[in-house]
């Protein structure tokens, strides 16, 4: 007598934005059919989308976030590259000051991704459908968990025709961003409220599109001018990324009593008379606005602590901003949402989907690349007045302190530099810089003497217009 077919086994992902879709990715073949619920219908070609307001703002993808990936899909980054994206040679092709002075263009140690977040989604989203194995069911409304404490079976949503449904599932990933329902969907399954934590600088975020002049379209270099948390007042800070087609997107931002304006007309003024330098206004004033000026206020520090609670369901594992959102000036979601799905795909090929505690050792192990992000974005963004409620630790400012130093000796030291830049990058953990030849180096600071000026090269100035 034949044995019966096994039943399929099904994989629901909550969320079809970047790491929703690379948590597809990592699912397809370990189930036999992965299906994304999105509440927005996701456009074929690069484009705005109601869901993705922070798609208006300058969004980079770190090395270590690249090459997960390539794990998960082979070739993208050429991809990316054949859609006009640029990979910019970290720190080569930087133009940054640091609240110590101008960092050297030293040889590329890492590198980044450029491009609008419009192209990135677009680019991940078709190599992810392209597997018949994943299926998007787009305007459809997650209205929340179905099971129990013990385990979750599947997710209740509503489709486009108003019409609401149930869909069982062996695993649910939830992936849908800061505006996750989460806390809320374990707490209908009888499970406690989860530890969080906010720390708030009070950034505001203003962005503006750009034409590059005709010389610079074909290769600039990032320029950041930082804010120096050392100086009284509000910190102002400001990105000029190169991106696709000759373009620039460009992103001024202030804490609390130094935000910029939301004014067309007042975007060249914060960037040439508000920040520490004027280079990224003088640059901008010679190139051709493509858009109006973007504003936003949310760009809070929010981590919840799942892998710390009593409690955890099988079968339910979250991912990306629904997890941790990080302010964005550190350029760090992207990357994290990418280490994250290919957690979860190790851990699902090691032990099964489906397998007793899958989900809890998912959580435990997202919870490391979360956490060094976590610790970057807010070891700088708790010392802004009003930040958090009791105001930075002891540790806070022990660790701040020995970072300073590090970004001092960066200044000036090629090799503190790349050590810095395998932590920023998320390529290694922050322990590298813990060893006593790091530490060293600190304490003898940097070997070469500071820059006067932006490190631009002649060339770079007469394209863009400067000389």
């Amino acid at each position: 007598m034949s044995e019966s077919p096994s039943p399929a086994r099904v994989a629901v992902v909550l969320g079809g934005s970047h790491t929703g879709m690379l948590a597809a990715a990592a699912l397809a073949g370990l189930a036999d059919r992965v299906v994304v619920v999105e509440r927005d219908e996701l456009p074929e070609e690069p484009a705005p989308r109601k869901g993705l307001p922070q798609a208006r703002h300058a969004h980079m993808l770190w090395s270590g976030g690249v090459r997960a990936m390539e794990e998960l899909l082979p070739g993208l980054t050429g991809t990316f590259l054949d859609a006009g994206a640029r990979r910019a040679p970290v720190t080569t092709d930087m133009v940054a000051l640091s609240a110590f002075g101008w960092f050297r263009r030293w040889p590329e140690s890492h590198h980044v991704i450029l491009a609008g977040r419009d192209l990135l989604d677009a680019t991940v989203r078709a190599r992810v459908l392209a597997d018949g194995r994943i299926e998007l069911l787009g305007g459809t409304e997650v209205l929340g968990l179905t099971g129990g404490a013990q385990a979750v079976t599947g997710v209740r949503v509503r489709e486009r025709d108003g019409s609401e449904r149930t869909l069982e599932a062996d695993l649910v990933v939830d992936a849908t961003g800061r505006s996750s329902g989460a806390p809320r969907w374990l707490a209908e399954l009888g499970l406690p409220a989860p530890e969080h934590r906010e720390v708030d600088s009070g950034l505001a975020y203003a962005s503006r599109l750009y034409l590059a002049p005709e010389a610079a379209r074909g290769g600039f270099p990032v320029v950041n001018v930082q804010p120096d948390p050392r100086e009284p007042g509000p910190g102002r800070a400001g990105f000029l990324l190169p991106i696709e087609n000759g373009r620039w997107i460009v992103t001024l931002n202030g804490t609390r009593g130094g935000e910029p304006s939301a004014a067309d007309d007042d975007f060249v003024r914060f960037a040439r008379e508000e920040l520490r330098h004027p280079l990224i206004g003088d640059l901008i004033a010679r190139a051709e606005p493509l858009s109006g000026v973007s504003f936003t206020r949310t760009t809070v520090n929010r981590r919840y602590f799942y892998e710390r609670m009593s409690r955890w369901p099988e079968n339910f594992t979250v991912l990306g901003d629904a997890l941790a959102a990080f302010n964005p000036v550190y350029g760090h979601g992207l990357a994290v949402g990418a280490q994250s799905a290919l957690a979860l795909r190790d851990l699902t090929r090691r032990h099964g989907l489906g397998a007793a505690g899958l989900s809890r050792r998912v959580q435990k192990a997202v919870a490391r690349p979360v956490g060094a992000a976590w610790d970057l974005a807010t070891g700088q963004d708790v010392f802004y007045p009003g930040a958090t409620e009791g105001g930075p630790t002891l540790r806070d400012r022990l660790v701040s302190a020995y970072v300073s130093r590090l970004m001092y000796t960066a200044t000036g030291n090629g090799r503190i530099a790349r050590r810095v830049t395998d932590v920023t990058s998320l390529e290694r953990r922050a322990e590298v810089l813990l060893t006593p030849a790091v530490a060293l180096a600190a304490a003898v600071g940097p070997l070469k003497p500071s820059l006067t000026e932006p490190p631009l090269t002649a060339e770079e100035l007469k394209k863009a217009g400067l000389q």
